[in-house]
Parts: C-alpha cells; structure tokens; sequence
C-alpha cells in the first residue's frame, strides 16, 4: 500500500518528467490578494497569468498546493466530520499550462497517471465534460481507452469553471471514482448526485473564454489548462479506505485524540474526532503562515475554527487544553512537505493553547446564560426556547446549536430552529455589507495610454538614486497619475518597508511622486502633476527622494538587527510577524507570549547598538531559493518566495531572505532607540524604535522633559527619583486615609437612613438617590446595605450628565426565602427610565434617560416589594 508521500511524490514526478517546473506551495494567508480571506485552489498563485496581467515564468509547472475553504462558495465547514470527504484544509495536486499543451495532452496526461502509475481500475473511472465541449468527449473517447459509456454530459452548474462574473472562464472536464463493492452495479445516475461511494478525484479546467460585462463570451489569444486533484480523496481510494479520516493523513492525529481524551474512535460515534483532526490541520497551517484568532475578517474564521474543535472536544470529556498537543503529530505527518510548520511549532501550539484557555471561561459563561434563559422560561411559563437567544449562544458564547438542542431537551424544553435560521441570515446579510477587504487596485478601470514599447520595471535602486529612463504607459484616476517606466531607481511599497517618493521630470512637465507601488510584476509610480501636461515626450529624469530612502535603509536594516537581538534574548521561538518601515520610524510584530520587560528590552538595544558599533558589511547576494534557506536564512511567516531569493547577510549576526533596501554598513544606522512595547494580540508583541538622528532627538525631548521636572521639584538628577517614589508613598497614603473616611461618613449616612426606611413584613426596603457619578460607587453602597441587613432590597439611583443609573441589590436570605431576584427587579425599573439592564439575582444595575421619572421609579420599586412579599405570604 502506497503512503501518502509516495503518492505526492508520484504526481509531482511524472509531470516533471513530463516538463512541468515545480513550484512551491503558495501561503494559506494571501498576500498580495486581499478579495480571498484564504488560499483555496491550486490557481490563486497564477490568477495575473490568467487575467493576462503578467506573463508566466514557466510554460508548464506542478505543485501541491496547501487549501483552505472555510468561507463564501467554497465552504464545506458543516458537512466537515458529518461525511468522509469533507475538510477544511486539504492539499490540492495541480498541473498547469500557460498558453502551451491543451485539452488532449491533458486528459491522456491524467488517464496515464491514473491508469498507469496508480493503477485505478479502468472500469470504476467516469468522466464529465461540458454539454457544448465536443471537443474534450472526443478527446476521451479516442485518446484515452476509458469505457465510453462512462462518458458524461453535464450543463454549466457542474461542468463550466468561471473565475467571477466577468474574466477568464472555460469548460471542464472531471474525472470520477467508484468505491463502492459492486462495480458491475455502477450507475451513471448517481455521478455529481453526493453518493459517498462516487469520489471526484480530478477537475481538468480549460480556460478558453474572456466573459466580457455583457456576458458574451470571446475567445483568449492564450488557452490554458488547470487542474486540481484532491490529494485526501487520491489517498483514501489507493489505500483502499472508504474514509478519509482511516488514511496515513488522519489517522496518526485520531490516534493521539483518542490517546488524550480516553476515548476510543469509531466511524459511527466518531464525529469529534474527525472534526478535531480536521481543524488542527487546518489551524496549524494558517496559524504557520501568519493568521491569528481575532474578531474579524480570517482571523475570526480560525478563531470559530479553533472554537469549534474544542467545543468538539467538550464531547469527548475534555474540559481542559488539549488540541495544542495535537500540533505534533501534524507536523510528523506533514513536517518533511511543508517545513514551515516545523520551524513554526511552538509559536503555533502557544497559539492554540492560549486560544482554548480563553475559549473555556467563554464556554462556561455560555452555560450561565443559558441557565438565565432557562430561568426566565420557567418564571413566564414558556416552554421554547427563542431562536434570537440559540444564536446569541452560538455567535458569542460559542454553543454549537446542537448542544443547545440537547441541554434543552434535557430540560423539557423545546427550541426555535427556524428562528435560529432567520438570525444566521442576518449575521450574514450584515457580513456581507460591511465586507473588511478593500477594492483591489487590479479592479480600478485603468486605460493605460502607451507612450513607448519593450520592456519595463527594471528596477535598479538598489545601487542607483537617479536615472534616465522612459514612460512606457500611465493612467489617470481621480487626477492621479500612475506611471510605469523601463527602468526605476524608486522602490515599490513591498515586505513592510513603505514605496519610495521624488521627482520625474523632463522638459514638458514635472512630477511629485508621492508613492510606489506593485502592480502584479509592473513598479507604478504614483504621482501629481506639478507643472506642465504629460504630452508625447516620453524620456525622463526619475529622482528618488535620498535623505528620505537612506533613513528608510536605516530603519530597514535595524529590523534586521533587532529580529536577530530578539531571538537572542528571547528564544528562538521569536519570528517576524510583520513589519512597518518607513523614514520616520519601525515597528516590528513579533510571535513572543509575555510582555517583554524593561531589562530585556535594554538588552536587546543593547546588543543592536553594538551591532552598529562594529560597523559590520551589510552583504546582499542572490541565491536559489533551497540554497539559501540551507544556509540558514531566515524566511519569514506566510511569504511566498520565488525560486531565487536575495539574501541579506550582516556578519555572523544576520542572515534572512529579503527584497528592500540596506545600508552599506551597520554603522549608517548611527543609533537605535526602541520607544515603545506592547501587545497586538495574544501572542504577538509590537516594538517601535527610531534610528539616527530620529533617535536623538527622542532622548532629547526626554532630557528636556526631566530637566523641567527637576527644577520644578527643587531635586538633582541623583534625587529625583528618590522624591517621586516618596510623593507617590505619600498620595496612596492620603488616598486612603480619605477612603477610609468617606465609607466611615457613607456607612453613618447608611444606619441613619436604614432606620428611617420602611418594612414590608421582615423585609426592609432601602431607597435613595445619591450624588454619584459612577455606577461603582453605587455598588459600595449595595455591598453596605447588604451586609447590614438580613432580609432587605436596596434601590440607589444616580444621575450623571443627565442621565441616570441605578443598582437594586437584594440580600441573601430574602433570595432564598421570598425568591426575589435583583436582575428581574432591575429590568422593569429601567424600563421607567427609558433604558434597560440585568444582573445577577443578588445585585444589578440599570441605566436610562429620563431622571424626571426616577420618582416613579422609587414608587414602583415598593409596589414590586410589596406585591412579591404579600404573594409569598399567601403561599
């Protein structure tokens, strides 16, 4: 039996032994394509080749491509764990062809490769092609020896690929696989029908049309062929499993679930355990290339991820972290492909990790709400529970609904699923409208205007602050101009480290540029026009600004530096999550779990400072890609790198993979002051620093800053810290001293108002409006009445800023004895006020908008006593 890695290796090797060029996987976070939250087909990397932006480096390539759908059209998270087939990250087998082999060579290419190298049995393969392809049928009937009975029509839903509304589009042909155990029963009725024993294997795309605005389709001057295969499906059919999830893939991490949790794995129990092995799959490769759980956009995907794998493991038991320690065995199954998440390791398990710590307290205020809603069913006699409430459990404490749905039916409840639809749509109705990912500068409506042919976007800025170069076309948009030249001293805005600006001039016009920017392989210089018009004279003078880019070097080269400080002082865990460099500053993210403190931080700036100190060369050298990672250059999280890189060498201190621009020597820095730590997320830490003469005049504004403070406390340098830490002793001192006092002075106003406040039965009522402009205060004054009372309710109102607030507490005893519950006195009180609120059965608050009621109020609170007491009484 073949292993997957046998399996992976088969197709990348006979395509390349067919011509293709192998190429790496592309990240599972984009980064140069902000329209996908993640990588999701094996194309994504080549869309400029297909929309005919940029030319390909290669006529043929292969790869295995790292897949995550999750989100949009190609979303198959519910039936993930459900089925067999379904995941939410997958690797993708695909060959591709710019403009070179088509149709034919690639239905014999896959047949071959099926037929002949994995051996699948002719007579289980089917294949479909587009109603209108002839051509593609043809092909298969007489270049393949497929049973042409098992050759298949299919209309525009299942066999017609299209990249959006408008663009590049073409018909495809798939190829699929019967599982099942009777092969002499097969049926062509049950192909594209979601029978589990019918796999697709393989999608061939042929890529033929330009859809244009109108719909009407034109033929491309380049045809080109895009496959897919799903490696899982491939692997489960060679292995002979009907499941995914029992191949070498899965089954190692449902091994080590089911060692964890103390229970063992079934195919008809084993939900959990599929879903678990799923998502860390899937978690561990996003968070490897860069994501990170957040509230929004990708990151709250693999925070819901990540949520629904633990809630998955609430099912097996598993109440404490566990799913971080499954990050092993991913990488021992998956580590020698893709080495990243190896090198990445520890950074992703304290991710996890921290991310189910915080989840867990999630969950069980989850279960303290669902325990109030319960209440509150019972309280008004009810016995559904309403489809708002599921999905406020679902969407904020992370409830799956089926765990909703079961607590309920083990409390006699029903629930409302159709309302819990209705809210999911809304969710995703407001998702919709406030898409987070900006319009793509590759959408704008560009008519370039063509100044000169050849060549274009040399970029020579390295070692060159000017040139002599020519316009080869620009566009217009809302009175900006972009420019491309032939060549370019400006560096386009590219791994963190801004665009550069200056001037292009000639004798008909000048120009400010004002940014540089990447389009696909083209270097565009934003600009605006100064003087004079842009008219048929194409030859310039491009000028970067220099003060401006040497103090970008700087800051460019002291990230280096403190990346390399960092991992130092800290721990080779440390990595660059991302970067800003501008003239003015840095900042550098980096993966660490704990604030760094301030011994550290002069550690590091020390050891940076030293650094320049010895003036080392700063060494750039272009080297192939494998070459220089085995050299031990740094790569950095979810960058995509091409076949040969540069690398950066300073000294024996440095080494990473880097495009931007450097210093000559790490003395051109001059200084390096870092200015600022702080958290980003959990996990990530931010430094800022400044270089040179920025760094100057930073320790000079603080000089200034403590000379002022000297004088004015009369101290010297030598005792002036020893005055502030006195001052500072002195005020807590007088701070609570006067604590101390005003509770002595609130608790005599307390007794004396206690004693005035009248009784309904053993209950005494407290009511009073202080003036308090926090709602805090008020909840002293609640713990006060409290624990001077045994059986009391307590209403203490406030206004501030014309706006009132109010804290109703109730002690103990009376919860037990009389059953009143703050919470529920508070909601009715403020709605008088024109507000709302809600709390606990012992203490809660409220605010609102009309003090004018608040009156009202004191008269309704007494009505609510009285009328609960005497109701209690007849009981």
């Amino acid at each position: 039996m073949k292993t997957t890695a046998e399996i992976r290796n088969d197709f990348i090797d006979f395509f390349k032994n067919n011509k293709h060029k192998i190429v790496k996987s592309s990240p599972v976070i984009p980064q140069n394509d902000p329209t996908l939250l993640f990588t999701n087909a094996g194309m994504n990397q080549f869309k400029s080749v297909f929309l005919n932006q940029e030319e390909p480096s290669y006529p043929r390539v292969v790869n295995s491509q790292k897949c995550i759908r999750v989100s949009g059209k190609h979303n198959d998270l519910d039936e993930v764990g459900k089925d067999t087939y379904h995941h939410t990250f997958f690797e993708m087998l695909g060959n591709w062809s710019f403009g070179d082999y088509y149709k034919k060579e690639a239905i014999v290419y896959a047949w071959k490769l099926l037929t002949d190298v994995w051996k699948f049995p002719k007579e289980r393969l089917w294949a479909t092609v587009f109603n209108d392809d002839s051509e593609a049928a043809e092909y298969w009937e007489s270049a393949t020896d497929i049973n042409p009975v098992h050759i298949l029509k299919y209309g525009k839903k299942d066999n017609f690929w299209e990249m959006g509304e408008t663009g590049p589009c073409g018909p495809c042909s798939e190829i699929h696989y019967y599982s099942g155990d009777n092969p002499d029963g097969q049926s062509a009725l049950k192909i594209n029908a979601d029978d589990p024993e019918y796999i697709e294997l393989w999608n061939l795309v042929f890529i033929q049309y330009n859809r244009d605005k109108d719909g009407k389709f034109h033929p491309l001057p380049k045809k080109h062929v895009d496959t897919g295969a799903g490696l899982e499906r491939i692997v489960a059919a060679l292995q002979g499993k009907h499941s995914n999830y029992d191949t070498d893939l899965f089954k190692p991490i449902i091994d080590e679930t089911a060692q964890l949790t103390g229970m063992p794995y079934n195919e008809e129990s084993g939900m959990p355990h599929r879903v678990i092995a799923d998502h860390i799959r899937m978690l561990s490769f996003s968070i490897g290339d860069g994501g990170m759980p957040s509230n929004e956009g990708r990151g709250y995907v693999i925070r819901r991820i990540l949520r629904r794998a633990a809630r998955y493991g609430r099912m097996l038991n598993m109440h404490e972290p566990f799913i971080y320690k499954l990050v092993d065995a991913v990488c021992k199954i998956l580590g020698d492909v893709y080495p990243e998440i190896i090198e990445r390791k520890e950074h992703i398990k304290q991710v996890v990790l921290a991310e189910e710590q915080s989840f867990g307290e999630t969950l069980d205020k989850g279960l303290e709400v669902y325990l109030r809603i319960k209440q509150q069913l019972i309280d008004t006699n009810k016995s559904e529970i309403k489809g708002s409430d599921i999905f406020k459990l679902y969407d904020t404490y992370g409830f799956p609904v089926d765990l909703t749905q079961l607590i309920a039916e083990e409390d006699g409840f029903s629930v409302d699923l159709d309302g819990f639809a209705d809210e999911m749509e809304k969710q995703k109705e407001r998702a919709r409208s406030v898409q987070a990912f900006r319009k793509n500068f590759d959408e704008l409506d560009k008519e370039w205007i063509v100044l000169s042919e050849g060549a274009d976007s040399e970029f020579i800025g390295y070692d060159n602050v000017e040139s002599e170069s020519v316009i080869r076309k620009y566009f217009i948009h809302d009175d900006i101009i972009h420019l491309v030249l032939d060549k370019t001293p400006f560096y386009a805005k590219s791994g963190g480290e801004i665009g550069d600006t200056g001037t292009i001039i000639n004798a008909d016009f000048e120009l400010d540029v004002t940014d540089t920017i990447k389009l696909n392989d083209m270097i565009v210089q934003v600009c605006r026009l100064k003087s004079g018009s842009i008219l048929k004279n194409p030859n310039v003078t491009a000028k970067i600004d220099v003060q401006k880019s040497n103090n970008i070097r700087a800051n460019h080269t002291a990230t280096h530096l403190l990346h390399a400080a960092l991992r130092t002082v800290l721990g080779d865990h440390v990595h660059q999550k991302g970067s800003l460099v501008t003239a003015e500053r840095l900042r550098f993210d980096l993966t660490h779990f704990a604030k760094i403190d301030s011994v550290d931080l002069e550690k590091i700036e020390d050891i940076v400072n030293q650094k320049i100190r010895e003036n080392i060369g700063v060494v750039d050298k272009i080297q192939d890609y494998d070459s220089a990672k085995k050299s031990g250059a740094m790569a950095l999280f979810g960058e995509k790198y091409d076949d040969v890189v540069r690398v950066i060498t300073i000294g024996e201190f440095s080494k990473e993979l880097c495009g931007g621009k450097h210093v000559r020597r790490t003395g051109d820095i001059g200084l390096v002051k870092i200015i600022s730590e702080s958290s980003v997320a959990a996990g990530i830490r931010r430094i800022e620093a400044v270089t040179g003469h920025k760094a100057i005049e930073f320790i000079r504004n603080k000089e200034r800053i403590l000379d002022s403070a000297i004088v004015s406390t009369g101290t010297t340098v030598g005792t002036f810290s020893k005055y502030i830490d006195e001052l500072i002793a002195r005020n807590k001192e007088l701070e609570k001293k006067l604590a101390e006092e005003t509770t002595k002075n609130i608790e005599d106003d307390i007794d004396n108002l206690l004693k005035a406040s009248p009784k309904v039965g053993e209950i005494t009522l407290f009511s009073h409006q202080y003036d308090s402009n926090t709602i805090d205060d008020l909840k002293k004054v609640g713990d006060i009445i409290r624990n001077k009372l045994e059986y009391g309710v307590g209403l203490i109102i406030s206004v501030s800023d014309g706006k009132p607030f109010m804290v109703v507490v109730v002690t103990d005893a009376t919860i037990k004895k009389y059953h009143l519950h703050a919470g529920n006195l508070v909601k009715e009180l403020g709605k008088m006020l024109g507000g709302g609120g809600g709390g606990r059965p012992h203490m809660a608050t409220a605010g609102g908008k009309y003090p004018e009621k608040i009156p009202e109020v004191f008269e309704k609170f007494h009505q609510l006593i009285n009328k609960a007491v005497s109701g209690k009484t007849k009981q």
